[in-house]
């Protein structure tokens, strides 16, 4: 046992003299102390993107951190993103590898965590121009409005009956599932069936934001083991496995004509796998991974998006009465605000871009991996590095932002500033070729929901709950750690 306890130390000593050698003379990035073997991961925190916000106060905007053996650069500044999404964009287009989302996502075969090469090129060009278009999230219209007017009746229901106090979290929650379920597979699931579904999309969002140990310290995965993280895991993508193979195959039985324009996902990559009208064959195993994109990319952040943003409203019930006004304006007496009245909605939009800044769903978006040595800011970074831009930080950066801490949205009325990645000083769905593809469809699904809350109901905290809990969960998204309470009162 001393032997290798001996072995192991007197490894991990040559590897720091290795590490020590190979970058000797090279400029890199400024690094906080760190401990042997765990590197900077103590460092972490529970809330990752404020510790890091503040180790990069005290080391700079571009900093180094090893968490185990992995080299780590923290990005939390709008220029050093711009040079990392845009300048060098091609060089930070790689993923690191995940054993969870191996395990999940079918090898990394999906397109947000694929390696970049000819398959995530082939993958992504499939999902944008097939999927995700401008034109194709606009056929979806009629879908987003029924299933809005629902919920909203559902709401109205909860009224008349005397129970007016609303667990907005779970409203919203179910909407935004509705909504994907019947874009991406045509349907919704109730009942057992939609109890079960839930159950395993929750699970299956948690895992994707799970801490694995052995992707930093491999010779520590089996604590992974031990902890039963691989095992929930396996089971959690070989039931989602059975699941989307039941959805295909029905789809399969009833494929017969389908319009692909008005088709649901599942039902256009089904076309395009027949007929091969990419150039690139795919299989089934592609199309759930596609699929499951969706899932996780669609509905959790979507949500969470939106929980926020009514949170912020409750805290700020003046703008709430000005979103309200301009919802009277563009409407007059009509109950339902359409996807057509968004677009004089403009007020609306501010709200919306403002909850993005304070609390963009995923504050750190998904890490990239330099392909070759770069000099970076006048520093070297390593081929392999993983790179993490901080979007919540540099939301709240004072050097673009006045009072970057308070929920103003008025700041964005006379502003060109967008969420679509050309802003870097606002990024909640990245930039670049790894940006969020989906940004138009959520954005749809948010305004359209939040418009029409705000329009049918009046909004009120619970009696005697004078202020808002705003703790917050992190998982592959940034959750309220409470779920939103709220009175709704029918206008």
């Amino acid at each position: 046992m001393l032997l290798i306890v001996f072995s192991i130390l007197f490894l991990l000593l040559l590897q720091t003299l290795w590490h020590l050698t190979s970058t000797k003379g090279k400029n890199s990035p400024p690094s906080p102390p760190k401990f042997p073997i765990i590197g900077n991961l103590h460092q972490l925190g529970s809330h990752p993107h404020r510790t890091l916000r503040s180790l990069a106060q005290k080391h700079g905007p571009l900093m180094l951190l090893h968490l185990g053996r992995v080299p780590l650069v923290v990005i939390s500044s709008a220029d050093a993103a711009r040079a990392v999404m845009k300048t060098h964009d091609r060089l930070f287009s790689d993923r690191p590898h995940s054993k969870m989302f191996d395990i999940l996502l079918y090898g990394s075969n999906d397109v947000a965590s694929a390696p970049y090469g000819e398959y995530w090129r082939q993958m992504r060009s499939i999902s944008v121009l097939h999927l995700l278009s401008a034109k194709r999230v606009r056929s979806f219209r009629a879908v987003r409005e029924e299933e809005v007017e629902a919920t909203m009746d559902n709401i109205r229901h909860s009224c008349s009956s005397g129970s007016t106090l609303l667990n907005l979290s779970e409203t919203l929650s179910r909407v935004t599932n509705n909504v994907v379920c019947r874009v991406a597979l045509g349907r919704t699931y109730g009942g057992e069936r939609g109890r079960g579904f839930k159950r395993l999309l929750e699970e299956f969002t948690e895992l994707l934001g799970s801490f694995v140990v052995g992707d930093y310290v491999p010779w520590l995965e089996f604590l992974d083991r031990v902890s039963g993280l691989h095992g929930t895991a396996k089971r959690v993508a070989q039931e989602f496995d059975e699941f989307l193979h039941e959805v295909i195959e029905e789809h399969v039985s009833g494929l017969g004509g389908t319009d692909m324009e008005h088709g649901n996902f599942v039902e256009v990559l089904l076309r395009i796998q027949r007929t091969n009208d990419v150039g690139f064959p795919i299989d089934r195993t592609v199309i759930k991974a596609i699929i499951l994109d969706m899932f996780a990319a669609g509905t959790d952040t979507t949500s969470t998006l939106l929980e926020w943003t009514m949170t912020e409203l409750l805290r700020h019930p003046i703008v709430m009465k000005k979103l309200q006004d301009e919802g009277k304006s563009v409407a007059g007496d009509k109950k339902h605000i359409t996807e057509e009245d968004l677009g004089h909605m403009q007020y609306l939009k501010a709200v919306v871009k403002e909850t993005l800044r304070l609390h963009p769903p995923v504050p750190l978006l998904l890490p990239r991996q330099s392909m070759e040595d770069i000099k970076l800011n006048d520093y070297h970074i390593e081929a392999g590095t993983r790179v993490i831009v901080n979007a919540w930080a540099i939301a709240r950066d004072p050097m673009y932002w006045d009072q970057p801490e308070e929920f103003k949205p008025e700041r964005f009325l006379n502003s060109s500033i967008d969420v679509k990645g050309n802003d870097f000083q606002l990024i909640p769905f990245g930039a670049g070729r790894r940006g969020c593809p989906g940004t138009m469809f959520a954005m749809m699904v948010n305004e359209l929901v939040l418009a029409n809350l705000v329009h049918q109901f009046d909004w009120a905290l619970p009696s005697g709950d004078n202020t808002l809990d705003m703790s917050e969960t992190i998982g592959l998204t940034m959750q309220r750690k409470i779920p939103l309470m709220a009175v709704a009162v029918p206008n």
